[in-house]
């Protein structure tokens, strides 16, 4: 059984829109190719079929995962969270307390995480010690090499 999900409306409106794109545009265009690629003969030895199959089969997994994801999706309303918290959604930043370097991070849900924008799950190693601090507050993190302290320099609602 899948477990709940949270995200923010704009996440979940993207999960409905890339549902909708595979369904009402990808699945018609897969169906053309086997339609295309039936008609040209022999299905045993037919590759154009074969691959048509195949790609029919992965976008259709895709289509079961999304649906699964939206089955358990839930909204968080940003704007009754505690601004006070570290909390889902929120934009932390934070000072590494040994070198001094800070960096800024917003927690989201695993499947909106994306490093490069600076979005970290909530369920990383980060996004856990984080979780319910306060600004002050010392989060210590486990890692394999030891454990890293950061300190909660602000917290902010975007």
């Amino acid at each position: 059984m899948s477990k709940i999900s949270y995200y923010s409306q704009e996440a979940l409106d993207k999960l409905r829109s890339d549902l909708d794109n595979l369904c009402n545009i990808e699945r018609p265009k897969i169906s053309e190719q086997i339609a295309q690629a039936r008609d040209k003969g022999d299905l045993s030895e037919n590759a154009e079929y074969d691959a048509a199959k195949e790609a029919q089969g992965l976008l259709e997994m895709r289509i079961s995962g999304l649906e699964e994801k939206l089955l358990y999706a839930r909204v968080i309303d940003i704007s009754k969270l505690d601004d006070s918290k570290v909390l889902l959604y929120c934009t932390v930043k934070i000072k590494n307390i040994d070198t001094d370097q800070t960096f800024e991070y917003t927690l989201v849900s695993e499947s909106e995480a994306d490093l490069s924008q600076g979005k970290i799950s909530a369920n990383s190693p980060i996004g856990k010690g984080l979780l319910t601090k306060e600004k002050g507050d010392i989060a210590e993190i486990s890692i394999p090499s030891g454990v890293l302290k950061f300190q909660v320099v602000e917290i902010l609602r975007k």
